[in-house]
């Protein structure tokens, strides 16, 4: 192999962009084309996933070939130094292999384009019998469809109850009141909370998307509470939540500083999980059964798509309930009138 593959990342001077480089000018070159259109976390993501697929492969980017993409999904799923928690199996999850693949496809998706090899050595599944026009096949890893995790009031209060500053009570309540999303609450300036009308102006959402949404007056009190009594006003930022103590007082909180805190808050409160993409689907699930319409779930979550608002049908019990009985009782009442007609006409 010509080359050994590294993960280095970087922040452009002037912004928030991150660079990542893995050695290689070809893939190099499609890590810089998915930083200028993607957020962060997806350009390290891509990059390390990248890496870890040509430190398993070893060979040149343009010699690349399907079998060597279906060994290393047998690889990542056969890696006896892995043990996954949720059933303790080794091997990476289904979802992560998954991701990989995406990568790997995006990468020679850009290749392609660009003229550098003939085609995506990537797979879009496997043949079968009963292959139609319209399908891909059997898909090369199988990703199960499981329900998130949400809080029952109770666990909800007992969290909030166990944060220590209106900061951290605040940020709770942007999630768990609101939906937003753990970047998207880092992401809040001073300038894009409304208080006369009880909603934040979400300005780096997922994909970039922007969206408007309420959020309860709840929350707007222990933004105030934390503005008047916690935040400096010589912040070196705009942004609304910001370290308050230690040699990083006064700028943007981090994502792993977040996370710590609602670790700590998690374990005051006794609870047994707890994290901030819990928080939201809490929150977007005890919205769905108070009656709000799907629709209208989308846009609060700011999903561009309705099919990723449904998942909040299935964790909504009461809509399958309701469904449920409306349609038993239809059934039996079907029934009953059929008996009488019988009873009537003298067969029974």
């Amino acid at each position: 192999m010509a080359w050994t593959p590294w993960f280095c990342r970087s922040v452009v001077p002037g912004t928030r962009r991150v660079s990542v480089s893995v050695g290689h000018p070809m893939v190099d070159g499609y890590l810089g084309f998915v930083a200028a259109r993607a957020r962060p976390n997806t350009v390290l993501a891509a990059g390390y996933d990248l890496k870890v697929f040509f430190s398993v492969v070893n060979v040149e980017p343009v010699e690349v070939t399907s079998g060597d993409v279906l060994d290393f999904v047998a690889a990542q799923r056969g890696d006896r130094r892995v043990v996954r928690i949720c059933d303790g199996e080794s091997g990476l999850s289904a979802r992560t292999i998954a991701r990989r693949l995406s990568s790997v496809s995006g990468l020679y998706s850009y290749l392609v384009a660009r003229g550098d090899v003939a085609a995506n050595p990537v797979p879009r599944g496997l043949g079968n019998r009963k292959r139609s026009r319209t399908e891909r096949g059997t898909p090369l890893v199988r990703t199960p469809r499981t329900l998130p995790k949400v809080l029952e009031p109770a666990e909800v209060d007992a969290l909030v109850g166990a944060c220590r500053r209106w900061r951290d009570r605040a940020m709770v309540e942007a999630m768990v009141l609101g939906g937003l999303r753990r970047c998207e609450v880092l992401g809040l300036g001073l300038a894009d909370l409304r208080f006369g009308e009880r909603r934040v102006f979400v300005a780096e959402g997922k994909g970039g998307h922007q969206r408007i949404v309420p959020i309860s007056a709840r929350f707007f009190d222990s933004v105030a509470a934390y503005l008047d009594l916690e935040r400096r006003a010589a912040s070196f930022t705009d942004r609304v939540f910001v370290v308050l103590k230690g040699p990083n007082r006064g700028r943007p909180l981090s994502a792993k500083g977040l996370d710590q805190l609602i670790v700590s808050a998690r374990e005051r409160a006794g609870l047994p999980h707890c994290t901030c993409h819990e928080l939201r689907h809490t929150c977007l699930t005890r919205l769905r059964e108070a009656g709000m319409s799907l629709e209208a779930v989308q846009a609060q979550a700011g999903h561009r798509s309705i099919e990723s608002t449904r998942i909040y049908l299935h964790l909504a019990n009461d809509w399958l309930a309701d469904e449920y009985l409306r349609a038993i009782n239809a059934i039996d009442a079907a029934r009953f009138a059929d008996d009488v007609v019988a009873v009537a006409e003298g067969l029974v």
